[in-house]
């Protein structure tokens, strides 16, 4: 019941980046030195996850080869002696981490998209990360946390965090037996409920811990919110088989599928950059 395969969805346009994300990968977007999906795989790597699964479109070679080795560009640093970058281009992709990608033919949601992975999945747990979703959980991140209570409940694990009753509409929803507990089995989830209908006033963020069980819940789960197949709609049918349990996770979330996110979020991992961070906080103060 270790959880060591991960699914990354990252077949989505990002139009709300227009016209940056029109040749590049929404994901490929820097935060001052890293793409946002370097962050998601590292968080997954520090939980003990060695197996990356791609959900990709025909536009995303970039990320394939952001993971790939680049022996002309490995071979210059090391002939000019410039051996710590070296290190650091190596390093993208750990020792002993796989890297798989599949196509998602056309966009039909995020339940279609994790539906992509069954045929790498087979029948363990596994994590999904959404790159838009940085999270910043310190010492113990929070995909580390999830884990942690996926092996003491042997059940799916779904991230949580509080968010403004206004802002229901936007997220997947959950309803709990007692909202001030860290973890809380769920006893319903709807996604994008209106502020007056929400059960809630706890978001499902981009990470989860799903049971294999899931597949079979997605191949019948019918177009929903947006048209798309829902993922959320999959987990409230899984209720009814197996226990579910959010997490309020330790950490702060940044939401980089918007544009103050991601400005939000350049700036934070700015002022904690070993380099950067004392030059960028005097430059900030000639703004503010």
């Amino acid at each position: 019941m270790r959880v060591t395969k991960a699914v990354f969805p990252v077949a989505g346009l990002g139009t709300r980046f227009l016209p940056a994300t029109k040749a590049n990968p929404k994901e490929m977007m820097p935060i001052v030195d890293k793409p946002l999906i370097q962050y998601a795989v590292e968080e997954a790597v520090k939980a003990g996850i060695t197996e990356l699964i791609f959900v990709t479109n025909s536009s995303k070679r970039a990320i394939e080869d952001h993971f790939d080795s680049n022996y002309e560009l490995e071979s210059s640093l090391l002939e000019r002696g410039k051996h710590e970058l070296l290190e650091m281009v190596r390093g993208i992709l750990p020792e002993g981490v796989s890297c798989a990608y599949i196509r998602q033919k056309s966009p039909q949601g995020l339940g279609h998209a994790v539906l992509c992975a069954k045929q790498l999945i087979l029948n363990e747990p596994f994590a999904v990360l959404l790159a838009d979703d940085l999270i910043d959980g310190g010492d113990s991140s929070c995909m580390q946390q999830m884990v942690s209570v996926f092996q003491q409940s042997k059940s799916s694990v779904i991230a949580v965090q509080q968010i403004a009753t206004s802002e229901t509409k936007k997220y997947g929803v959950v309803d709990v037996g007692n909202q001030k507990e860290k973890v809380t089995k769920i006893l319903g989830i709807v996604e994008k409920p209106q502020p007056d209908k929400a059960p809630s006033n706890l978001g499902v963020v981009g990470r989860y811990i799903l049971t294999p069980k899931i597949f079979s819940l997605l191949e019948q789960t019918t177009h929903g919110s947006g048209g798309e197949i829902q993922l959320t709609d999959a987990i409230a049918k899984l209720l009814q088989f197996e226990s579910v349990h959010a997490l309020q996770f330790e950490g702060k979330r940044y939401d980089c599928g918007t544009k103050l996110g991601y400005l939000e979020a350049t700036i934070a991992y700015a002022l904690k950059h070993p380099e950067l961070a004392d030059d960028f906080r005097l430059c900030l103060q000639g703004f503010v």
